[in-house]
């Protein structure tokens, strides 16, 4: 089966109503091109899912894409401030946020790899979490007697992973942190890959001990240099300051359709020559 596919094709495999899994952290790697494209074709009822998260998950709430949220953390980083569009979106009930820590996303995420329903955890008892959200339940240890918390195994329909290279087979390697991309790779029933670079195989196997994400988890591939942009991309590129600084100050949907998402067309299709030659 050929993987690798244009982006427009690749965004079509998302269903309406899916859970998503998006890769990255923060401002940091995540799969931008393919969410401005989730944006365009407006997929609606998502529920998204990402242990920290910021710009994709602003840019879908502002849109109306989103439904519900699985997160520990969302919102920017340092001087760009809070996440007003997913914030907005909560505050009027548009969007069901259901509110984590991070390693509670993580090991809902491990017991998706493991094909278990939920995962123990330990550290709620501390805070607020354990009397707000109804799906932590907490029951007794049967080997201690003592409390302890179960987490509900969150299974995504799509895991979309930006990476900085992969090949035509989907192998794929991912530069400086890794985040928790290696385990939504394993929890999801598909996964889709952003990549900067899609390079030869026999290029791959040189070093195919440092593959990250092997190649039968891989559903398809969408050649996206640049994919990650306005956000970081180690090795690659920085933050864009002056995108995420005029984004932040657009106030309506209507603006951020037709400034934001159409100035970003043909940089988010500038892969589609290379998907339709491999």
């Amino acid at each position: 089966m050929k993987k690798v596919l244009s982006l427009k094709d690749a965004v079509a495999l998302v269903q309406n109503g899916d859970m998503v899994a998006f890769g990255g952290n923060v401002l940091h790697r995540a799969p931008m091109s393919f969410v401005r494209e989730m944006a365009r074709q407006s997929k609606r009822n998502l529920t998204i899912v990402k242990t920290a998260a910021a710009h994709e998950i602003d840019l879908l709430c502002a849109l109306e894409n989103v439904r519900a949220v699985h997160a520990g953390f969302v919102s920017y980083e340092t001087k760009y401030g809070l996440a007003t569009h997913y914030r907005k979106a909560v505050q009027e009930g548009v969007v069901t946020a259901n509110e984590h820590a991070c390693y509670t996303v993580i090991s809902a995420l491990r017991a998706a790899t493991m094909n278990v329903p939920f995962m123990p955890v330990r550290g709620l008892n501390a805070g607020d979490l354990l009397l707000e959200n109804d799906y932590f339940v907490v029951v007794e240890d049967p080997f201690s007697g003592e409390p302890i918390t179960l987490v509900k195994s969150l299974v995504p329909d799509v895991a979309v992973i930006h990476v900085q290279e992969c090949d035509t087979k989907g192998n794929a390697r991912i530069y400086g942190p890794k985040f928790e991309d290696v385990i939504i790779s394993r929890a999801a029933k598909k996964v889709i890959i952003t990549a900067e670079q899609i390079i030869p195989e026999s290029r791959m196997k040189v070093a195919h001990e440092n593959i990250d994400i092997p190649g039968f988890l891989v559903h398809a591939i969408v050649h996206a240099p640049n994919g990650a942009s306005p956000t970081a991309c180690y090795k690659k590129y920085d933050i864009d300051d002056k995108v995420l600084t005029a984004f932040i100050k657009m106030k309506g949907k209507d603006e951020i359709a037709h400034s934001y998402l159409k100035n970003y067309e043909s940089k988010d299709y500038a892969g589609e020559r290379t998907a339709i030659r491999l």
